[in-house]
């Protein structure tokens, strides 16, 4: 141990002292969400504010730090964003022009790092040291180890407030080549609030949902509100891109023992933690929760070998022919394909398994109805006709998945608002699907 500290000490640097070894032409990396390093990446901006660095790329994913170089376009060409999903964070820069977006599946990010990449570093927020000289990677598995596999340097971002990850990556301080501590709050997502709409949405797909399931949630009101009426189910099983608050609710009052699953009996699976305070402290040093690389834990071959798989994920729009739209609103890029498609292939390949996108059925305060003719132009297929399963509105589940045109058409229009059906029935008889 005494070497370890040791070790420890010699790397122990001000994230300022840090941004000196910057140079012109790096590329970073980081993972997701809270295992982003904010004290480092300050420094790093204003290292490239103050002297004549440039062609810096920092690829991110999920960004729930307020980057300057995502911010405004004043440090283009010197500090550019890269993404791998254009969330929040990153989005006005995307659509701006002045940081980069990289179309993918969420599954294929660490081949397509190892295939395509090379980082001159590597940031990662991590839990303070262990006695055996280890840095849990606390909250995200995702793609960290494709990135340490392909990075020249790793620096960490130790924080006291990380939970350490008993069942996740680990780093040894042997491996790393600079610590930055910042003893900052992690971020949390701000809580959803749950209208009539969602919990009737939320109800609809949990009447679906049979005792014994192992689940998926996506991000938002509509996930949440179906955790929250799963409440009543039995011995529910969590395999899941990212563990979500409801599912700790789940967990908490014994709907969710995760004995049931075929694969992971008794964990709960997830390739990332993220949301209140309240998650943080459940996955601190419990043996129960396995946070595990994404090219696994989202590989459809590996989430159909849970019986009775429900996915249940949101959407911007679907078409007649089921095509569904979850990520731009046109051309604008809102986001990414992120792990839908995954969930979706790897639900309906379950024995038993089911896939749900859920959404309201209307926009701008019902001045736009959700399901359309087409696709609206220059709108991005997330999920396509092939793989869609069933779609919820507030009106209903319309069933797809085997079904003709003329019959996804018809079911369609009837979870449509009813102030669009008839608009509809004209565009489906005008185009010869329906008579």
């Amino acid at each position: 141990m005494e070497n370890f500290k040791q070790l420890y000490s010699e790397k122990l640097v001000s994230a300022e002292k840090l941004a000196e070894r910057l140079e012109s032409g790096w590329v970073i990396g980081m993972d997701n969400a809270a295992s982003q390093t904010p004290a480092i990446m300050e420094a790093f901006t204003e290292k490239v504010k103050n002297s004549d660095l440039k062609g810096i790329k920092v690829h991110t994913m999920l960004d729930v730090y307020p980057y300057e170089f995502y911010a405004s376009n004043a440090l283009d060409g010197k500090i550019n964003g890269v993404s791998w999903f254009s969330s929040a964070g990153s989005r006005k820069a995307v659509n701006g022009g002045y940081a980069d977006f990289i179309p993918n599946y969420y599954r294929d990010t660490p081949k397509l790092i190892r295939e395509n990449y090379d980082y001159d570093a590597f940031c990662v927020a991590v839990s303070p040291m262990d006695s055996h000289g280890y840095f849990s990677l606390a909250t995200t598995a995702s793609y960290s180890e494709a990135m340490i596999d392909k990075a020249r340097r790793i620096f960490v971002e130790v924080n006291e407030n990380q939970p350490r990850c008993l069942c996740g990556l680990q780093l040894h301080v042997s491996q790393v080549d600079a610590i930055v501590e910042n003893n900052i709050e992690l971020p949390v997502l701000p809580p959803v609030k749950l209208d009539d709409v969602s919990i009737t949405i939320g109800n609809l797909i949990a009447e679906q949902i049979r005792d014994g399931s192992c689940i998926q949630l996506g991000i938002g009101a509509i996930p949440d509100a179906t955790g929250m009426a799963l409440k009543s189910k039995h011995d529910l099983g969590i395999h899941t891109e990212m563990f979500t608050d409801s599912m700790v609710e789940l967990l908490n009052c014994g709907a969710v023992n995760n004995s049931k699953k075929q694969i992971h009996r008794g964990k709960t699976v997830t390739t990332f933690a993220f949301g209140s305070k309240r998650i943080y402290d459940y996955i601190n040093d419990n043996p129960s929760i396995e946070i595990l690389p994404v090219d696994y834990v989202n590989d459809p071959d590996v989430i159909c070998k849970n019986d009775n798989m429900v996915s249940i994920n949101a959407a911007i729009e679907v078409d007649f022919w089921g095509q569904v739209c979850s990520e731009s609103v046109g051309t604008k890029q809102i986001s990414g394909s992120g792990g839908q498609i995954d969930y979706v292939r790897g639900a309906c390949q379950s024995k038993g398994g089911q896939s749900f996108i859920a959404f309201t059925s209307t926009a701008k305060n019902g001045t736009i109805s959700k399901i359309r003719p087409s696709l609206a132009t220059g709108a991005v297929c997330t999920t396509s006709k092939n793989d869609v399963d069933n779609i919820v509105t507030e009106y209903g589940i319309a069933k797809l998945r085997g079904r003709s045109l003329a019959e996804r058409t018809k079911q369609l229009i009837a979870i449509a608002h009813p102030d669009f059906r008839d608009e509809l029935r004209f565009e489906a008889k005008k185009r010869g699907i329906l008579v």
